[in-house]
């Protein structure tokens, strides 16, 4: 039996020294400065995360703990340029995003909570007041922010949500309700979305507002070292600069969940790594009938199909992070890239999990752990069939989703 638990990184070393999860060898197309962000991130998921997560996950705890760390590492959004911010290229974001996921899922959701969403919304439709004012704090980690776009009754189609913010004055009124909304009970500042006379529009909310309240959601079976919550808002009063200027209609949340779902892309690619490494480990180990579990033909046909799906979801990443740089990303190539890599991200979980046999489902062991966190990556920032219908509106000019 396997000694290799969860809380431990599995190896990467095949035949003849080959890195057994980079088969094309893509660290040749990676930069000095961008191994060197994923080494870090490696090497505090290594230190701080693994040894941790298996007891964090079955209690149901969110280690905020990390979160100055992280801030400390520029991983709070680490793609804004300014502010306190570390203004990193996409593809180490990216790296990092992987590196934070192969620990769990919930963590690199609070880098994407934190970074692709409240921050970036502050960034891309704030005014350099809002800017100055909440960005420096959020990317140390002091200030926790939240978005607040999803309603109990408007998931996937967000221009019907019901939540209106009305003007009194010089001020806005704010009611409704959001849901499955991260970080938002430990939050200091909410983006909130709204419908308005003027169409929807976002606003920088102080979550100790009165009438603001955000209670986390209970007996979760996926993301439980993460906190995801219901907001009611109740007549929340907020003065007129807590407008975001720059944000009218949809495009402007839809802008933040395009940052979002490009970091998913590369994120789950961790959790697939660290469930197919942790299942190869474990199959050397393992002796069954005299032999060792990884010398079957058919333990061998789930490995090189799980290395075959982690190298092309790498290569798609890779590509989409490439275009994100020369500023040419499209958001259809987002879902592409945010649809297959979840997809096969937890094919390799699961597959995975086959190959520890029951010792699979314990928390000792991480791929049905990932599994079930994918989960949930797989349904945020937009189902499957949402990202089938983006791309199929690419491929044939004619929207579908009415």
């Amino acid at each position: 039996m396997s000694t290799t638990p969860s809380s431990t990184p599995a190896p990467s070393r095949g035949a003849a020294g080959l890195d057994v999860a980079d088969l094309l060898e893509l660290d040749a197309l990676l930069t000095p400065e961008e191994i060197a962000t994923r080494d870090s991130v490696r090497a505090f998921v290594d230190a701080e995360v693994r040894p941790n997560i298996s007891r964090w996950f079955d209690e149901a705890v969110f280690p905020r703990e990390l979160v100055p760390e992280m801030g400390r590492l520029g991983l709070l959004g680490m793609h804004i340029t300014g502010y306190g911010c570390a203004g990193r290229g996409a593809v180490e974001y990216g790296l990092a995003a992987l590196e934070m996921e192969a620990g769990d899922s919930g963590l690199r959701t609070f880098m994407s909570v934190q970074g692709s969403l409240a921050m970036s919304a502050i960034n891309k439709h704030g005014s350099e007041e809002q800017k100055q004012r909440w960005l420096p704090g959020m990317a140390t980690g002091e200030t926790i922010g939240c978005f607040g776009l999803t309603e109990p009754a408007a998931g996937s189609d967000p221009g019907s949500m019901s939540t209106f913010a009305r003007r009194d004055g010089d001020d806005w009124v704010i009611s409704g309700s959001k849901r499955w909304i991260g970080l938002a009970s430990i939050a200091d500042v909410a983006i909130i979305w709204a419908a308005t006379d003027e169409g929807i529009r976002g606003f920088i909310v102080p979550t100790s507002t009165p009438g603001f309240t955000a209670t986390a959601i209970p007996a979760k079976l996926s993301m439980r070292a993460s906190i995801q919550c219901d907001i009611e808002l109740d007549e929340v009063r907020v003065p007129a600069d807590a407008l975001l200027p720059g944000a009218r209609g949809l495009r402007g949340p839809f802008e933040c969940l395009n940052e979002a779902r490009y970091g998913i892309s590369w994120g789950v690619l961790g959790a697939a790594r660290d469930s197919y490494l942790t299942a190869l480990d474990y199959a050397r180990d393992r002796t069954v009938f005299s032999r060792s579990l990884a010398s079957f033909q058919l333990t061998q046909q789930k490995l090189a199909e799980m290395a075959l799906e982690l190298t092309k979801g790498q290569l798609l990443a890779l590509r989409l992070g490439r275009l994100k740089e020369q500023g040419s990303l499209k958001p259809h190539q987002i879902s592409l890239g945010k649809l297959n890599n979840c997809r096969e991200a937890i094919r390799i979980a699961q597959t995975a999990r086959t190959i520890l046999g029951g010792n699979g489902i314990t928390t000792e062991f991480s791929p049905m752990r990932h599994a079930a966190n994918l989960e949930s990556v797989r349904t945020y920032e937009g189902t499957d069939e949402v990202h089938l219908l983006v791309i199929g509106d690419a491929v044939t000019g004619m929207p579908a989703f009415r």
